[in-house]
């Protein structure tokens, strides 16, 4: 009897344990499996670069690469690393802060401006993703940052060295998106849009709110969407011209979404995946009046940096959507149809790299960044 006891007492006791590791209740979307038909490598093009997290190609053939401890560097046709860029605005360099993303104007040719994304150091222990504006002047060991201005501070400030989100992206009409994070320990408050915790805003370039953002009541005028949780990963696509996001999820529930005015993506109320507990998170998976994701990984692949493939080098890779995964340590390129996802592959699993940075060259080629104390800047190129 006592046996008998014990048994149901561990069935009982096991029971939530068991369900709380299942995967949500809505099946996955995992896409049929596709593989690329030519042969192709990752060549190093750079290297020794400390946690790289932003690149920009330059008009001239080089390029801006952020370090997170809080270094822009110009990286030379040949591959060289430029000393430190001077006049970089300082940075919180902790757990996932630091010198984030770099984008160029759009005018950059004539303007020399380019646009950083960081972890603001604020009153005390408290944080918050920025983004400033600079010129920028000379080349080489002479190159600084000039007329640097802060134009826009995600608030409140968060005592949190985590989820800043960051990335920058320029829309056709000169307008800017900047995705910011949940801080991670006050993700409720990504359903508050009084406040830029969990938003993707869309900023003028001169970091006002644009005038063609939702006018909902209780919004924050530069506020374009709510509900993300961190969001690390985003671009435009080629032909559309509409924003397309990827942001991290908990355990799970890694999701791409394209963002409309005045939407709600749902987090923490509705997700694919759970808590790092296993908990359940919010209400389940769907809900009215939030969005459902594009597509979604479970588990997850850690996503960061994202770009669509309109190079000539891979032919079959036309408008195609490329991820990177820090986790996942693998870039994956995701077949459309339309706005779906209707094919996946994982390539470069072999690398054992973080991927951090996915970028659609000038050249045809994808690069990308790998996110170690020893990174790298690959190219992707036929073998």
């Amino acid at each position: 009897m006592r046996a008998l006891a014990l048994s149901a007492l561990l069935a009982v006791l096991l029971v939530p344990t068991l369900s709380s590791i299942q995967p949500s209740a809505a099946p996955i979307t995992k896409a049929p499996a596709h593989k690329t038909k030519h042969a192709l490598k990752a060549e190093t093009f750079a290297k020794g670069l400390v946690h790289p997290w932003g690149l920009a190609f330059l008009p001239d053939g080089r390029l801006l690469v952020t370090e997170r401890p809080g270094r822009l560097r110009i990286v030379g046709k040949d591959g060289k690393l430029s000393p430190p860029v001077s006049g970089a605005p300082k940075v919180h360099a902790s757990g996932q802060g630091g010198l984030l993303d770099v984008a160029l104007a759009p005018d950059f040719a004539a303007s020399r401006t380019i646009y950083l994304s960081f972890a603001d150091p604020r009153d005390g222990s408290r944080t918050g993703t920025s983004l400033a504006r600079a010129r920028l002047a000379g080349d080489g060991e002479g190159a600084a940052l000039q007329d640097v201005k802060v134009i826009f501070r995600q608030e409140p400030s968060y005592a949190s060295s985590n989820h800043f989100g960051s990335r920058i992206v320029f829309a056709r009409d000169g307008s800017l998106f900047l995705t910011m994070g949940d801080r991670y320990s006050a993700r409720d408050e990504a359903q508050n849009p009084a406040n830029h915790l969990g938003k993707l805003v869309r900023l003028t370039a001169e970091g006002a709110p644009h005038p063609g953002n939702p006018k909902r009541e209780g919004w924050r005028p530069e506020i374009w969407s709510i509900g993300h949780r961190n969001v690390q990963a985003a671009a435009l696509h080629p032909q559309t011209g509409r924003l397309w996001t990827i942001e991290h999820g908990a355990r799970g529930g890694d999701e791409i979404n394209i963002p409309e005015a005045g939407k709600n993506y749902g987090w923490p109320v509705i997700t694919y995946g759970r808590d790092y507990s296993y908990a359940k998170i919010g209400e389940g998976t769907h809900k009215a009046g939030m969005e459902q994701p594009v597509y979604y990984w479970d588990p997850s692949i850690a996503p960061s940096g994202a770009a669509f493939y309109t190079g000539d080098l891979f032919p079959e890779w036309k408008g195609n959507l490329f991820v990177g995964a820090l986790a996942g340590q693998a870039l994956h390129r995701l077949v459309l149809d339309g706005e779906a996802v209707v094919g996946e592959e994982r390539l470069l699993g072999d690398l054992g790299e973080r991927i951090r940075d996915v970028r659609d060259g000038p050249d045809g080629a994808l690069w990308l960044l790998t996110d170690s104390p020893d990174g790298s800047v690959l190219r992707v190129v036929p073998r």
